[in-house]
């Protein structure tokens, strides 16, 4: 058994999924994973599958009928994860843009008590950890979390950042039901959440590569969702949160 659940949204993964799972399970701390599988036509979710045979106790998929964000599919892996009683859950990318390895670090950051959320940051003392990025998206990625400390005020240098490892009494007090973003905004606003409910957020510097085999989800929509979204969570009513 582990304590820890790592959570895994995919689409279209057949190039990545099984190179990834194998990873995870190789690594000297046991660790379980949920895909959550937004029916990819690629048919990953039968590769994933055929791993579970090979893995029963340790991986698991929640299928869902089609692309419904990436916000949707890490509450809904949270959920799973709360219900089949993790103390951690780590979102991570199936791309391997997240280094597996810093799964243990993340984790390590939690359970000794150094933040009730660990954030793998790519941007720690003004460094900017990125590999294989285009000059545009780097800084538009880079000063998007400038932007979002400047207007909420949260000292969390990468604030839009995908890999993060959340202690379940976090997860436990938030109110999964009045999460409004989808997108990449989503990251920014469960962060967000957690500070306004109290918790300590600490980062564990990484170093991100973009993918080398599949398509990027990235799109304009997901970042004016973010951009916008962020002006709103200053004015949020949060007395029922």
């Amino acid at each position: 058994m582990s304590d820890t659940l790592v959570i895994t949204p995919t689409f279209n993964e057949k190039e990545n999924i099984e190179r990834i799972i194998r990873y995870v399970f190789a690594l000297p701390k046991t660790f379980h994973m949920l895909i959550v599988e937004d029916n990819s036509p690629d048919g990953t979710a039968d590769i994933v599958k055929r791993l579970m045979t090979e893995f029963p106790d340790r991986l698991f998929i929640l299928e869902r009928k089609g692309k419904l964000g990436l916000g949707t599919a890490y509450l809904d892996g949270m959920r799973w994860g709360l219900s089949h009683g993790y103390d951690y859950m780590i979102e991570m990318d199936a791309d391997f843009s997240h280094n597996p390895d810093d799964l243990v670090r993340l984790y390590d950051a939690c359970a000794t008590g150094k933040g009730d959320v660990a954030v793998g940051s790519r941007y720690v003392d003004g460094k900017i950890s990125v590999v294989n990025w285009p000059m545009g998206r780097l800084l538009m990625s880079y000063f998007a979390s400038k932007y979002v400390r400047l207007v909420t005020g949260m000292r969390v240098a990468d604030a839009t950042a995908g890999y993060v490892c959340w202690t379940r009494r976090v997860l436990e007090r938030m109110k999964f039901d009045k999460v409004r973003f989808i997108g990449y905004a989503f990251q920014i606003e469960m962060k967000y959440t957690a500070t306004r409910l109290g918790f300590r957020i600490c980062e564990v510097p990484i170093v991100f590569t973009d993918r080398v085999l599949g398509t990027s989800k990235m799109s304009m929509k997901i970042f004016k969702e973010a951009f916008f979204g962020v002006i709103s969570l200053r004015f949020r009513d949060w007395k029922n949160y």
